[in-house]
């Protein structure tokens, strides 16, 4: 086992290549970079293809999970193995996917991961799970049970999506369901492809939701016509919001509402690969807008909405990370029901995960193999020894 110690980089003074508001469909505007260093970013540990973090109770401790298959616990000094991982379809975008902490973790120990599994013949599906977290000084996972699954298995290996989140009260678990490059599923509700659903702790359907009365995997429904979910955070005043890949442009931040058609694959602010126009939003008022859209894209990893003290400028508004070339970190201000983008934080690699730790820092994963953790900091005031 490779022990990574923590390094800190000499500071690295970071500036803003900032952004002008843009709406859906929109090129935004260049602005000035900003003159003043924002943060200071110091390297923590590495990892192998990382897709996603979450810290434990206390800050010192985090979960990490590699696509590949392997879950990960950086301990403060040191990066361990977790054993009792599921199997995982490791291919294309599939693989270990989200990682995220029951709401009574502190009690109960319970984690939740999604992953992609391989179905009959050349099929795989989002799976979702939760398990025990076993600490000391062998890591594992205890009593791991499958709790929901894309249905129905599909082939292809894009386009999970599987971002999970809880409620603010913690009585519901969001699960987002890519539409496995199929787009068509976005819209049948026979499948839960292209949704967002909202279940309850134990992975059933949450009673109320929008289409319960239709039975079947329409119970678990909360919103459709999604593409490829990998954000999706509850804001600072409790609205859900997602974060989706469009085609070849059309990347999307929506509010989710129940019972809500978000369009894709019948529109979209963005053009399929290989130039086929697809219609533009505005030629359906029946589906939801986009709050926020952006073309050329930003390719978003995840995002997470501020809440800390260290960045208190940055306090409500979402933080985004981007996979898009010199994307780096993308900040955008919610106002109400709309949004706009603030400021870019270029970087120098794809970021896969950004997270907040409970003492204000941003952490970051780089994406790809021999990918940094980082922690963005606030630099050092002037003067200060």
């Amino acid at each position: 086992m490779t022990r990574q110690l923590l390094t800190a980089l000499s500071p690295l003074a970071l500036f803003i290549a900032s952004c002008g508001p843009s709406v859906a469909g929109d090129s935004p505007p260049a602005a000035p970079a900003e003159t003043s260093a924002t943060f200071t970013i110091s390297e923590v540990a590495r990892f192998n293809e990382p897709w996603a973090m979450a810290f434990l109770p206390g800050g010192k401790e985090a979960l990490v999970t590699e696509k590949s298959g392997q879950l990960k616990l950086w301990d403060g000094a040191q990066v361990l193995n977790v054993a009792g991982a599921p199997a995982v379809a490791y291919a294309g975008q599939g693989g270990l996917g989200d990682v995220i902490l029951s709401p009574d973790f502190a009690k109960s120990g319970l984690v939740y991961l999604s992953w992609a599994e391989a179905g009959e013949g050349d099929t795989r599906g989002a799976a979702v799970g939760r398990a025990k977290l076993v600490r000391g000084g062998a890591p594992r996972l205890e009593g791991l049970e499958v709790i929901w699954r894309q249905a129905p298995k599909v082939t292809g290996r894009g386009h999970y999506s599987h971002r999970l989140a809880f409620s603010p009260d913690g009585k519901y678990l969001f699960v987002a369901s890519g539409d496995r490059q199929k787009m068509t599923p976005a819209q049948d509700m026979d499948t839960n492809l292209g949704k967002v659903l909202r279940l309850l702790p134990d992975g059933k359907p949450a009673p109320g939701n929008p289409f319960a009365d239709k039975g079947g995997v329409n119970a678990e429904i909360w919103s459709l016509g999604h593409r490829n979910i990998l954000g999706l955070a509850f804001d600072t005043k409790g609205q859900l919001w997602d974060l989706e890949h469009g085609p070849a442009g059309g990347d999307e931040l929506n509010l989710v509402k129940p019972a809500q058609n978000y369009g894709w694959p019948l529109v979209s602010d963005g053009d399929h690969y290989d130039g086929k126009v697809i219609p533009r939003p505005a030629t359906r008022p029946d589906f939801a807008k986009a709050a926020l859209g952006w073309t050329p894209v930003i390719a978003p990893g995840n995002m997470i909405f501020y809440t800390g003290k260290m960045f208190p400028e940055w306090r409500g508004q979402a933080l985004i990370a981007g996979l898009a070339k010199n994307t780096g970190v993308v900040r955008v201000a919610v106002e109400g029901e709309s949004a706009r983008e603030v400021a870019r934080h270029p970087m120098d690699k794809r970021i896969r995960e950004i997270e907040q730790a409970p003492d204000g820092a941003i952490w970051l994963l780089e994406d790809g193999k021999d990918a940094r953790m980082l922690r963005l900091s606030k630099p050092p005031k002037a003067g200060a020894r």
